[in-house]
């Protein structure tokens, strides 16, 4: 069978590319940093506690995380794969790039409740840190830009290339007929307006409940939070649809548990009807296509777990 390549610069979302530009020495230790609890306060989590790679596509699947202390938040965990390509971080978009975000939870006194200063001391006190930094960066000391350079660089490395829909876009498999009719259930609805190019999201601010009111609290992780414009009430980042059906539970808060949920939530709160059991089953169709592969830095871990 010959497939016919599909030219996507006509589509409204654009394959993850297969590889991008880091540094492996780098990004190989930023991932033991992000996995080391020494970087909390109390050394009870971090940031793996939170953004599970291996098992929970880079959330922890709660309503809420927990930080140190046993101390929860109020907002429920993006993940952390894909947000190399997100114009801002956080729900309310607060941090502008990577370091921002590294940094954020870091110093969160609910989160992890750490200083540079006690990071830099912590570090320092460890012979393979040491070691590892002094290789790497050269560094003869440990410093706390570098800390957070090494895993910015390992957060950047956390791409998941290869869904069945970048292969459609590239003309290298084919849709099923539910999948296809699901995507353009997608576009006729208007749920790509918001949900669009490389991340399908990440790239916009927008309001939930623009068509009928959705519940607001003044603790809402929202613009609001940071303009205190009443325009900006219960306006978020709007979330990547990269390896949905493995990022519940859903919305800033993790009220929804299930996809098919929702799929129904939203369009009832910014389209303003409620859609067919056939419709949702046709656009969860598509949003699976989204499913990608793990990331390459992870995939040699992956093997030795097994």
């Amino acid at each position: 069978m010959v497939l016919i390549k599909l030219s996507y610069g006509i589509e409204p979302i654009q394959p993850i590319p297969i590889r991008i530009e880091y540094n492996r020495e780098k990004a190989e230790l930023g991932k033991i940093l992000f996995h080391d609890p020494i970087l909390s306060r109390d050394r009870s989590v971090s940031c793996a506690s939170c953004h599970d790679v291996y098992e929970k596509w880079g959330t922890d699947h709660r309503k809420a995380s927990v930080g140190v202390g046993g101390k929860v938040g109020n907002v429920n965990a993006p993940t952390v794969f894909n947000t190399f390509f997100n114009f801002r971080q956080f729900w309310n978009g607060r941090a502008k790039n990577l370091k921002e975000q590294v940094e954020g939870p870091i110093h969160n006194p609910i989160e992890m409740g750490m200083s540079k200063r006690e990071i830099e001391k912590r570090l320092n006190s460890i012979p393979f840190y040491r070691k590892m930094f002094k290789k790497i960066y050269n560094a003869d000391r440990i410093t706390y830009d570098i800390v957070i350079d090494a895993i910015v660089e390992f957060e950047k490395a956390l791409i998941t290339p290869n869904s069945k829909f970048d292969r459609y876009l590239r003309g290298e498999v084919k849709l099923s007929k539910e999948e296809k009719e699901g995507y353009m259930l997608f576009k006729k609805f208007g749920c790509i307006t918001c949900h669009n190019g490389i991340n399908v999201g990440g790239n916009s601010f927008q309001k939930i409940g623009a068509i009928k009111p959705f519940p607001w609290s003044p603790e809402n992780p929202d613009r609001y939070q940071l303009t205190k414009r009443e325009f900006d009430k219960n306006r978020y980042k709007v979330p990547s649809l990269r390896n949905i059906e493995c990022t519940y539970p859903y919305f800033h808060d993790g009220s929804v548990q299930t996809l098919e949920d929702a799929i129904r939530t939203m369009a009832y709160h910014n389209l303003g009807f409620k859609l067919s059991e056939e419709e949702v089953r046709k656009i969860v169709a598509f949003l699976k296509t989204l499913t990608g592969e793990l990331p390459e830095i992870l995939k040699k871990d992956l093997k030795d777990r097994r």
